[in-house]
This record gives C-alpha cells, sequence and structure tokens, in this order.
C-alpha cells in the first residue's frame, strides 16, 4: 500500500535535519508569499515537535532571510490555560522564537484564552475574518503536528468539532486531558496555501502509519481529515517514526 498521492513525504535522518530542511522550507515560502502579496502569513502548533525548529528559526542565519516586518503570526490551536502558562503555546512560541525577531506587536496574533472557551474562540474566528479582509482565509502555511492518539491541531478523536463544516474556530472540550482547548476547523487548516507536518520519534510509529496507509476513519484519526481543497500538504517525518513507511522520498 502507498501513501494517498497528494501527500508530499519526506524522510529525514534525524530530527536536527528534519528542522532545518522546515525551516529552509518556511523561509521559501515566506519569501514567495512576501513576493506575491506583500505579506507572509504562518499559523503556529504547539507542543514539543515544534519548539527545536522555533530555535533554529530565531538564530541569526535564519532569522535574516525573513522579513518579520511583513511576517504575520498565528496559531492553529491552543489550550485554555493563562497566557503565561508554559503549556500555552504562543508563549513557548514567544520565548523561542518571537521574542528573538524584531517582529511588530501588531503582527502577532495570538487566541484569546484569557476569555471563556466559546467567547475565546469567536472572538478569534472574527479577528482570522477582519484580517483577511473580504478574501478568502487563506494562509500560506500552517504547522501541524500529530498526536499520539491521532489528534493535529485541537481535532481529537470523538469530539464534535471533527464534523464542523464551516471554516472558522471552535471551542472543544478534551475529555482524556479534562481541559478546554480552542482550534481551527479542518476547512479552515484546510484552505491553507500549504501545510506542513512535523512528526518526530519511535512513539509515532504506529499512528503515523494509520493515518497515511489505514482505511479513511476521521473520528478515529482526525488528522486523516487534512486534505487541502487547493494547496499542498506536506508529512516531514524524522527516521525515528518512518519505520513502517514503505515509500521514503528523502531530501
Amino acid at each position: 500500500m502507498t501513501p494517498n498521492k497528494k501527500y508530499n513525504i519526506k524522510v529525514f535522518p534525524t530530527d536536527d535535519e528534519l528542522n532545518k530542511a522546515a525551516a529552509e522550507f518556511i523561509i521559501a515560502i515566506a519569501n514567495k508569499s512576501i513576493a506575491a502579496r506583500g505579506r507572509f502569513t504562518i499559523s503556529l502548533s504547539g507542543g514539543q515537535t515544534p519548539e527545536k525548529l522555533y530555535s533554529l528559526l530565531a538564530e541569526p542565519s535564519f532569522r535574516e532571510q525573513i522579513d518579520w516586518s511583513r511576517t504575520l503570526i498565528f496559531w492553529g490551536d491552543e489550550r485554555c490555560v493563562s497566557l503565561d502558562d508554559e503549556q500555552n503555546n504562543a508563549y513557548r512560541a514567544k520565548e523561542l522564537l518571537l521574542d528573538k525577531n524584531d517582529i511588530p506587536a501588531s503582527n502577532i496574533y495570538r487566541i484569546p484564552v484569557n476569555l471563556p472557551p466559546e467567547e475565546a474562540s469567536t472572538e478569534y474566528e472574527k479577528e482570522i475574518f477582519a484580517f483577511f479582509n473580504e478574501e478568502v482565509p487563506r494562509f500560506d502555511i500552517i504547522l501541524l503536528g500529530l498526536g499520539e492518539n491521532g489528534h493535529t491541531a485541537s481535532l481529537f478523536p470523538k469530539t464534535k468539532v471533527i464534523n464542523e463544516q464551516a471554516e472558522g474556530v471552535r471551542a472543544v472540550f478534551v475529555e482524556e486531558e479534562k481541559m478546554f482547548r480552542v482550534t481551527m476547523t479542518a476547512p479552515l487548516i484546510n484552505r491553507a496555501h500549504n501545510i506542513l507536518f512535523l512528526v518526530t520519534g519511535e512513539k509515532k510509529v504506529q499512528i503515523l502509519a494509520k493515518v497515511l496507509y489505514g482505511s479513511y476513519q476521521p473520528k478515529t484519526y482526525p488528522a486523516q481529515l487534512i486534505k487541502p481543497f487547493d494547496g499542498d500538504l506536506f508529512w516531514f517525518i524524522d527516521e525515528a517514526a518512518a519505520s513502517l513507511i514503505a515509500d521514503r522520498n528523502k531530501l
């Protein structure tokens, strides 16, 4: 069995090589987007997987290749914790990346989880649509991770949000974490020009194979919902996570 042909799968020997390639990929998309539209819109992901990438992008040799004054930062999802909590995705990205770049504060669009979950989701959706104004809300790139249970962003198995057909932002209670989260819906994510999954580590071997190779069961494996309408989908995977991947297209 081979992966869906719409997937662009790249396997790297180490996560360091993966992160270097991801940084270079983001820089290329940024420069292309700024040349075409005068701006670069990126939606960041949370969790531990992208932290090395953020640190790498903060290094002078990488950060100097992006025009941060024309870069707009969003997030695909957020935990409903305090804004300065270590579990807050934006807080970690701010520590590792944003505070080390000359990016205007007005270019950073955090999910307002200091508000109640439903209100936070409504306000963030309004902010996204106000930013894009009369345009279709298409981010230049959305970064995503893959949970061991098949979730991505905060699209968790067997939650109502995975059935959402609207392009927007929703609050979701994640029973296994006993926590509310706020997330972009799959249709909004699927509007992006580019979507990049970062998957590392042996713990992701089984779920990665099920998402890429298994039968279509999005209620069980919500990451299968991510299928761009008119964009490109990339999976950057390290060797540790790729042992069940049959077709290894290495850079």
